[in-house]
This record gives structure tokens, C-alpha cells and sequence, in this order.
């Protein structure tokens, strides 16, 4: 418990914290127990696409849309998912799409992986 209260952020400060698969900088709006209110400035990473319960499974029931939180969006968060920002907090828009490119990014990546592991495959199936 005593841990707990030496990691509490004091009100006004900033934070980063996650939320669902997000992750976010924010603002301490208020504190409640194991709670923290917090009020999104920007987006730190993108939240991810799909079922998180079968990662990179495109044939699931339902393929989960998720958007990033809105600006100043407030939202309470457990005190183990925040941490300490560090530097300036970027804009909202711009840290937006930065993270979105990112995570874009990252699909493409994994894309062209899989495209040459099957590649691979493909190959080492007329061999065998």
C-alpha cells in the first residue's frame, strides 16, 4: 500500500499511460485509490486492430475496429498502467497520425515477412 502512494502522480502532471492496446500521454485529472483520472494530450502508440485473443488471425467472428481516444478524452486508468513522460508532449493531430503510420508501418512489415516466409515455403515444398 505504501508503495502505491509513492507512485501516485500528483494532480496537473503529466503522464504516459496505456489503455486497452493504446498508448497515450495525459494529463492527471484526479486520483481515486488504485485510479487515476487521466485526460489524453496525445497518442503514443496506436491501439491494435483485430481480436486480441487470436493475434493475427483474420478469420475470427468479429475483427475488432479500435480507434485511438480522443483529445482531452478522460478516461480512468489502474496506477500500474501509468508511468512517467518524459520531454515535450506532441500534438494531438500530428502524434495521431505518427502513431497510425507506425502502426500501418508495422502491418506492412509484417506483411512482406509473411509474403517471403511463404515464398520460402513454397519452395522448400518442390524440394521435398
Amino acid at each position: 500500500m505504501a508503495e502505491q502512494e509513492k507512485r501516485m502522480p500528483e494532480i496537473g502532471s503529466i503522464v504516459a499511460f496505456a489503455n486497452k492496446t493504446g498508448r497515450y500521454a495525459g494529463e492527471v485529472m484526479e486520483t481515486n485509490g488504485s485510479r487515476v483520472l487521466v485526460k489524453t494530450l496525445a497518442v503514443l502508440k496506436h491501439p491494435e486492430q483485430g481480436d486480441l485473443h487470436h493475434p493475427y488471425d483474420p478469420d475470427v467472428p468479429m475483427f475488432h475496429e479500435r480507434r485511438a481516444m480522443s483529445y482531452t478524452e478522460k478516461t480512468y486508468v489502474p496506477l500500474g498502467d501509468i508511468g512517467p513522460f518524459r520531454g515535450e508532449v506532441p500534438d494531438y493531430k500530428a502524434s495521431l497520425m505518427d502513431a497510425l503510420r507506425a502502426e500501418l508501418e508495422g502491418l506492412d512489415r509484417l506483411r512482406r515477412w509473411t509474403e517471403r516466409g511463404m515464398d520460402n515455403l513454397r519452395q522448400l515444398e518442390k524440394e521435398y
